[in-house]
């Protein structure tokens, strides 16, 4: 076909259908092929033409669209569909093609002018908006609810084009897209959702003169958030302009004039907005790469890096409370919040031991699934916590909170049947002959009852513990925590009859090596402790995965052997679960069923509740009528209605939402990525895990050496990878004796995306740290 000309195929179709000729020109697209024809006497009309890729529901869409909006007053001009001479709206090729002619819009284009937008103008734009959005609302189409690529909810799906854009400005776009996704999970279900346009930027915006006069373009119309309207306007008028916010909250005090905005609306707009301009700048990086020739389709990439680079300094609450106010409404955000009013408080008044996360730490104030966010509004993916296990603030969890709090709350000399209830459900998970439990409100009170419990029974008071194991922070359990003792602060001597035997480390300790020889070989330390023991030893006490002493995952055959020792000497094995239980390592419900084993005590906490402080011990039927010796066992606060409905609540979702097969998947995505970093960078010495239970080894690079001696641990570097990422957007720790190992272990409803998030910032962050 001649330059700028359609082939014969369709002048023929707009020549017969629609008994239209004239002379032809083409307009500029992202999708399909447009052209404007103009006839002698001067009228034109505009021939859309889509390929046979282009869904028939997405046509069938627009053309409900252009019917339902002919009649709508918006302000300003929008194009008619024009029908065939016998009615149609379409007219279909032989190709599979669709040939439509519009109605030609008068005007010059929004993004010709030559002057930035005035604050009238953009007040205008908002108003168009507003009154489209009202328009629309009563609108509904089954072609309305599908997936496209500048949708604002679906945003979050372009991760995957992030490694396409310059590496140091890729930081940048992945905090937008990460502020997208949070937003989205911790204020979508309070989001009005409905049919909108989607795409009023300033090549579909007509002027004439300073007034606007024409919107056009049906083809990103979809369900979205209403809220993403207005956003998308502002990420495009935010351009070029020396005041982002001001220009922002021009276009939200018009739309909200006709479709006022309410208070979710406000918080999600700012990084909805910026999604919107990281997903100009992704989608500009994907489609130069792959049509080069074509120019348009990435003509509004410099300006929109010029936009995510101006409003990356905003917090969020800040804006929130500017567009709020823009719009006549009062702010909300309590600016005595921030960080270093909240440290000089918490100085004054709570004991210096207590320490905080963070060079700069974060002041937190509301968590949702798998994030917290700040006093800035700033959203941080939460890679550490395992105490919300389900996820911070799960709605099923806090709705069973309150509603048991609002009906009663009391204490175990009552009968109620949620105590019972709850029991069941949790022995249920265990093997035989676990079967009998004792409810507290900590891990570190279940391990002193589970000692209680070993010495009831055993009438013995020794101790095994691992050596770099820690178990609670009383007296008995500091005594019983190498972690501890050993540390700052400590003693540096175990309490009376406990012992120490080898963390079963195959990386880093005394023995190398992942087989099953070398667990049996840290199994049999265990009887040479007990020879060496000078009080008989009653109990041996290990985390089925050591969490404190480097996210270590065992060698096989280690508790199995362990646990054989233990048991010939006249001891009983209590296995601590209080930071890997409830489905986080994946493949079993227990971590210490990785090893095929079962023990005398188990000890639960952390996840139990969800963040409501709780903790159990179950154990055999024999060891607990060893313990009612006369004594009663009490916990004041251990077992009440709440917290068994809490409990139970987060049983529930462990298995409607199928938490365990998560941690399997997401696990081994994380590992595997983990593992590809390895190869990268010298100073990952060692990636293990089990399930969502990770650690990664920072060594000093060039010192894994071989079997003489074991690499040398790097806690500067480690330390610069957690500070890093928590400016980033994403929360490590790192832990182990040498406080050179990554902890990983977060909330159990993460997704893909944010392990690839994860993956993608840790790569950028060991780029700069230590490349």
């Amino acid at each position: 076909m001649a330059s700028g000309i359609p082939d014969d195929a369709v002048l023929a179709a707009v020549a017969q259908r629609y008994a239209l000729r004239g002379e032809w020109r083409p307009l500029v697209g992202y999708d399909g092929r447009n052209y404007v024809v103009r006839r002698r006497d001067g009228v034109a009309a505009v021939v859309k033409v889509a390929s046979p890729q282009t869904p028939t529901g997405q046509i069938d869409l627009e053309a409900a669209l252009y019917e339902h909006l002919a009649g709508a007053d918006i302000g300003v001009a929008f194009p008619r569909l024009i029908p065939t001479q016998d009615g149609r709206d379409r007219v279909s090729l032989e190709d599979g093609r669709t040939v439509r002619l519009l109605s030609f819009l008068q005007g010059a284009l929004w993004a010709d002018r030559s002057t930035p937008a005035s604050p009238a103008q953009l007040l205008g734009l908002g108003e168009t908006l507003g009154r489209l959005t009202v328009a629309l609302e009563p609108f509904s189409h089954p072609g309305a609810e599908r997936h496209h690529e500048w949708r604002v909810s679906d945003a979050p799906r372009h991760g995957d084009a992030v490694g396409l854009v310059p590496a140091p400005r890729r930081a940048l776009v992945e905090r937008a897209l990460l502020d997208c996704r949070a937003a989205m999970l911790r204020f979508g279900s309070e989001l009005r959702r409905a049919v909108i346009h989607g795409d009023a930027n300033d090549h579909n915006l007509f002027v004439d003169g300073d007034r606007l006069v024409g919107l056009c373009d049906l083809g990103d119309a979809s369900v979205d958030f209403v809220v993403a309207e207005p956003a998308i306007a502002i990420a495009y008028a935010v351009v070029g302009t020396d005041d982002p916010l001001e220009a922002a909250g021009s276009v939200a005090a018009g739309f909200h004039r006709h479709a006022p905005l309410a208070g979710a609306e406000f918080a999600a707009l700012w990084p909805f907005v910026r999604a919107r301009l990281a997903v100009t700048v992704l989608v500009a990086a994907r489609r130069r790469q792959e049509r080069p020739d074509e120019p348009y389709l990435y003509v509004s990439e410099a300006g929109a890096w010029s936009a995510l680079e101006a409003t990356a300094d905003v917090p969020p609450s800040s804006a929130e409370d500017h567009l709020r106010r823009a719009c006549g409404l009062s702010a909300v955000h309590d600016r005595a919040a921030d960080v270093e009013t909240l440290r000089e408080a918490r100085r004054a008044v709570i004991g210096p031991s207590l320490s905080v996360s963070y060079r700069r730490p974060l002041a937190v104030i509301a968590g949702r699934g798998q994030y917290l966010f700040d006093a800035d509004g700033r959203a941080y993916l939460d890679l550490v916590n395992n105490v919300c296990h389900v996820g911070h603030c799960h709605p099923r969890v806090v709705a069973a909170g309150q509603a048991q709090m609002a009906t009663l709350n009391t204490n175990t000399r009552y009968l109620y049947p949620q105590l019972t209830e709850y029991a069941e459900r949790l022995c249920g998970t265990l093997p035989d002959p676990l079967s009998v439990a004792y409810f507290v409100c900590s891990g570190t009170e279940a391990n002193e009852l589970a000692l209680r419990l070993a010495r009831a029974h055993t009438g013995r008071p020794g101790l095994l513990v691992l050596d770099g194991a820690y178990h609670g922070h009383t007296g008995t359990l500091i005594g019983a925590s190498p972690y501890k003792f050993r540390g700052p602060g400590g003693s540096g001597a175990a309490g009376p009859g406990v012992a120490t035997v080898p963390t079963p480390d195959p990386y880093r300790g005394p023995l190398r090596g992942d087989g099953e020889d070398v667990g049996i070989r840290y199994g049999d330390a265990v009887a040479a402790a007990i020879g060496d023991s000078p009080r008989p030893v009653g109990a041996f006490l290990a985390e089925s995965l050591p969490g404190c002493a480097g996210q270590i995952v065992p060698p096989p055959g280690y508790l199995r052997t362990a646990f054989a020792h233990v048991r010939g000497a006249g001891g009983v094995c209590i296995i601590d679960e209080v930071q890997v239980g409830f489905g986080r390592v994946g493949e079993a419900f227990w971590g210490f069923e990785l090893q095929g084993v079962v023990p005398d005590i188990v000890v639960l906490g952390k996840p139990m509740g969800n963040g409501h402080p709780m903790g159990a011990v179950v154990t055999t039927r024999e060891i607990a009528d060893s313990f009612d010796n006369g004594m009663e066992f009490f916990s004041t606060f251990g077992g009440n209605p709440v917290s068994c409905a809490i409990g139970t609540a987060v049983l529930d979702v462990i298995r409607d939402e199928r938490l365990q097969e998560r941690a399997v998947e997401l696990g081994s995505r994380f590992v595997d990525g983990l593992r590809g970093l390895s190869d990268r960078f010298a100073c990952i010495g060692d990636v293990r895990g089990a399930g969502l239970f990770m650690g990664l080894e920072i060594i000093k690079a060039g010192s894994d050496v071989g079997a003489d001696a074991p690499p040398a641990p790097d806690a500067t570097v480690a330390d610069a990878i957690v500070q890093r990422m928590r400016e980033l957007g994403v929360l490590l720790s790192a832990d182990g004796p040498d406080h050179n190992v990554i902890k990983i272990k977060p909330p159990m409803v993460l997704d893909a995306d944010d392990v690839d998030t994860a993956l993608r910032l840790l790569e950028t962050t060991l780029d700069e740290v230590a490349p």
